[in-house]
């Protein structure tokens, strides 16, 4: 479904999207359109597109290209799909019980997760928020081990 999407593979157009995009939320999918994992949420992304379109745009982001990988870096983004979500080029965070509030990780249970998930954003943005709570019960959270290095 990844083919329905804009898909970014260079730093001037993620750049250019995140400036561009205003009073709306925009959504980063970063990851692979041959992964598995990252397939399931590109369907999810790819049936809510319509749904979330006067509140926000999704884009998906190639990790293979060369010219994003300092997004990987700056987001730390080890894991894959990873979502990172923007607000009038804010970098939006959200308090979803994981100890990563800078983007979610892994693909959503349904379509109504995600929508749920971006409208919160979009309340919590255009209230002057950059962090937010997540509206989805901790058990609709996927939970993964993020290992922290001191540098």
């Amino acid at each position: 479904m990844s083919y329905l999407l804009q898909t970014l593979t260079r730093k001037q157009d993620v750049d250019k999207l995140i400036r561009d995009t205003l009073d709306k939320v925009l959504v980063l999918r970063f990851g692979r359109a041959t992964d598995v994992v990252c397939m399931q949420l590109d369907e999810i992304l790819a049936k809510t597109v319509r749904e979330v379109s006067k509140f926000a745009s999704i884009a998906l982001v190639d990790v293979d290209a060369e010219e994003t990988q300092v997004y990987l870096k700056y987001f730390d983004i080890t894991l894959i799909p990873s979502t990172v979500f923007f607000f009038n080029a804010h970098h939006m965070k959200m308090d979803s019980g994981t100890p990563d509030h800078t983007k979610w990780i892994g693909a959503f249970h349904q379509k109504q997760d995600f929508i749920d998930v971006v409208e919160a954003i979009f309340r919590g943005a255009m209230k002057g928020k950059l962090i937010v709570r997540c509206p989805l019960p901790p058990e609709r959270v996927p939970k993964f081990e993020l290992l922290y290095k001191n540098i």
